[in-house]
C-alpha cells in the first residue's frame, strides 16, 4: 500500500474513535430520572422509605419510584389512567401519587 493510503485509512480510524467516543458519551449523558413511570419492581432506584433499591418499587407507577428515560421524554410518556380517570403522567420530581400506604 503506499503512504497516501496508508494515511488515509489512519486519519478515518482516529475520526471513527474519536466519534464513537463522543457518541458513548452523549448516550449516557442523555438520560433523565423519571418519577411515577416504572412497573412494580422495575424501578432504577429509591421507592420511598422502607425500601431498597433497584427493584423495590410495589406497585405500578408508583410515584417516589423513577427510572432512566431518555432525556425529554419523560413527561410525554403515554400511561395509562389513574383508576378515578385522572391523567397519570411522568415528572421530573418525586411524586404523591400511586404511593402503597
Amino acid at each position: 500500500m503506499s503512504n497516501k493510503i496508508l494515511k488515509s485509512l489512519a486519519i478515518a480510524g482516529s475520526v471513527a474513535a474519536a466519534l464513537a467516543s463522543t457518541t458513548g458519551t452523549a448516550t449516557a449523558q442523555a438520560a433523565e430520572k423519571c418519577w411515577g413511570v416504572a412497573l412494580a419492581g422495575q424501578n432504577d432506584c429509591k421507592a420511598g422509605a422502607g425500601t431498597t433499591c433497584a427493584g423495590s418499587s410495589v406497585v405500578d407507577f408508583q410515584g417516589n419510584a423513577f427510572t432512566m428515560v431518555p432525556a425529554g421524554t419523560c413527561t410525554s410518556m403515554e400511561l395509562p389512567e389513574m383508576a378515578d380517570g385522572t391523567a397519570r403522567m411522568g415528572a421530573l420530581e418525586e411524586l404523591t401519587r400511586d404511593v402503597p400506604s
